[in-house]
């Protein structure tokens, strides 16, 4: 193994394990599982492990990563999570089997384009269910898909919505059964079936488990329940699951004993807040090879007994305590999903591998 630092360490048995088990427990309601990339950054090896667990869509927020996956030779069908941007129509529709929409004219272009490229395109339309982020209004969505269903190159796949990324709303009874409910009125009117019913994404798992009927959701959006092994409403450990199947490690490049406050005027620090500390008397401060660009430094929970400091751009900077860190030292933290994000798409973080499927 490469032991760069920074690196993060993925353990790709623990992913696969985290995702044949939710795709077991879904499937036991009927419902399937997408495996959702966009927090991994489009990796292949993570989507391939994704798929050795009985995955057979990823899904993905951007057209790069999902190119990256299609050109390292995953083979899975692809879902294009975010709304597609206007300019990238003509990409969404030659890399990506289904995409996630809400604009009219957005899917026009789409239906111009598939028309160009002689292929049709699958669409999930997205309603609004109260988290106000994306997604047509309930009280317009037979109107949308009156239009839709005319389109030449777009196939009209199902209806999804999303909760809790924005507004923090819980799925829960009332607004998974307005989704089931519009389901059933989109298939009666225009007498067609639709094949996805998604009903969001990790943060539906304590509605699932809680239901006693899960009505016509027939699909999830997963990532960090796959990634963190965690739901993401009070970020509770979901039996079963791995919780450390990524860590990040950084190296210690200085370890002095100097004071714990600052002396001097303060002001402000790198990203314009004016910082505080408390007076611990000598310590020993150690600065490790990471940093804001790197990692969200609130997400990182380090393995040994130390305490961070506070980070800069490139440093963290760490209290040992009665740990005895030297120059050359690695400290490891466990992370979570926001800190995972920014670590697997940070250019100077190494990526390795261990335990493949």
């Amino acid at each position: 193994m490469d032991m760069t630092s920074p690196r993060i360490e993925i353990d790709l048995g623990k992913i696969a394990h985290n995702a044949g088990k939710l795709k077991e427990l879904y499937g036991s309601k009927g419902i399937s599982v997408f495996g959702v990339t966009k927090g991994v950054c489009g990796d292949p090896r993570i989507a391939d492990a994704l798929l050795k667990s009985g995955l057979s869509v990823i899904a993905d927020s951007r057209i790069a990563n999902i190119r990256k996956m299609r050109d390292a030779g995953v083979q899975a069908q692809f879902l294009l999570l975010r709304a597609p941007i206007s300019s990238q129509v003509e990409d969404v529709v030659r890399y990506v089997d289904i995409s996630l929409n809400s604009e009219l004219s957005v899917i026009e272009a789409l239906s111009a384009s598939a028309l160009a490229q002689d292929t049709t395109h699958k669409i999930i339309l997205m309603v609004e269910l109260g988290d106000l982020r994306e997604g047509i209004l309930p009280a317009d969505l037979l109107d949308t898909v009156g239009v839709v269903i005319k389109m030449d190159g777009i196939e009209l796949a199902g209806i999804g919505a999303n909760l809790a990324c924005f507004g923090g709303i819980r799925p829960d009874d009332e607004n998974m059964g307005l989704l089931s409910s519009l389901a059933g009125e989109v298939e009666e009117k225009f007498g067609l079936t639709l094949e996805f019913v998604s009903g969001g994404n990790t943060a539906n798992y304590l509605w699932f488990t809680s239901t006693d009927d899960v009505g016509r959701i027939n699909n999830v959006r997963l990532g960090e329940s796959i990634y963190q092994g965690t739901e993401s409403l009070h970020r509770d450990v979901i039996p079963g699951q791995f919780t450390d199947a990524f860590t990040l490690v950084a190296e210690v490049i200085e370890s002095k004993i100097k004071p714990s406050k600052p002396h001097g005027e303060v002001c402000q620090a790198a990203f314009g807040n004016v910082p505080e500390f408390e007076d611990r008397g000598e310590i020993r401060r150690a600065l490790l090879a990471v940093g804001v660009q790197d990692v969200v430094i609130s997400g990182l929970t380090p393995r040994r007994d130390i305490d961070i400091l506070g980070a800069s751009s490139d440093h963290i900077v760490v209290d040992a305590k009665q740990v005895d860190l030297k120059v050359g030292d690695e400290v490891v933290f466990d992370i979570d999903y926001g800190a995972m994000l920014r670590a697997m798409t940070s250019p100077y973080v190494e990526k390795t591998y261990v335990n493949a499927p």
